[in-house]
C-alpha cells in the first residue's frame, strides 16, 4: 500500500488522477475509485451512445496525461491512488447499459473481479506497458471483459 501524498490535494492534476480524492483511502482505493465513478455515469447514462463514448475517449486520453504526469512527480509507476483508470474502466463497462441502481452495483461488481483479477492478456498489459498508457490499459481491458459480460447477461435474460 502506498500512503496518499499531500499533493493530491495542491495540485489538480493529481487531485483528478486520484479520482477526485477517492484514490486517498487507506485501503482498496481501486474499489473505492469506482464507487466515486458511479454517480458520473449515472449523469451520462442518459446520453447519447456517442456523446457517452465521446466523453469516454477524452477522459481515457486525458487520463493518459493524468496518471503519466502524476506517477512521474511520484516516482511511483503505478501508484495505488491513481484511480482515474477505474473511473474509465467502469464508464466503459457501463456503456449502452441503461441507468438503474442494480446494474450500476453489477456492473461495479463484474468490473472489479475483472480488474483485480486481471485474466489474460490484461495481468500482461498490466506488467508489460510503461507509462501513463501502461496505467491506463488494463482497466480498459476489464472494462472490455466486463462490458461483455454485461451485455451477454442482458442478452440471455
Amino acid at each position: 500500500m502506498n500512503r496518499a501524498p499531500a499533493s493530491v490535494w495542491r495540485r489538480p492534476t493529481h487531485f483528478f488522477a486520484f479520482g477526485l480524492g477517492s484514490g486517498t483511502m487507506p485501503w482498496a482505493p481501486g474499489t473505492f475509485g469506482t464507487l466515486a465513478a458511479i454517480p458520473f455515469y449515472w449523469l451520462m447514462a442518459d446520453l447519447s451512445q456517442g456523446w457517452y463514448l465521446g466523453i469516454v475517449l477524452v477522459a481515457f486520453a486525458i487520463g493518459v496525461w493524468l496518471c503519466d504526469k502524476t506517477s512521474h512527480d511520484l516516482g511511483v509507476h503505478d501508484h495505488s491512488g491513481i484511480v482515474w483508470d477505474e473511473f474509465v474502466g467502469y464508464w466503459i463497462t457501463m456503456t449502452a447499459v441503461p441507468f438503474s441502481w442494480e446494474a450500476a452495483l453489477w456492473g461495479f461488481v463484474v468490473f472489479r473481479v475483472f480488474d483485480v483479477f486481471k485474466p489474460w492478456p490484461i495481468r500482461w498489459a498490466d506488467r508489460r506497458v510503461a507509462g501513463g498508457f501502461g496505467i491506463m490499459i488494463d482497466d480498459v481491458m476489464a472494462g472490455l471483459y466486463a462490458w461483455s459480460s454485461m451485455h451477454l447477461w442482458f442478452w440471455l435474460h
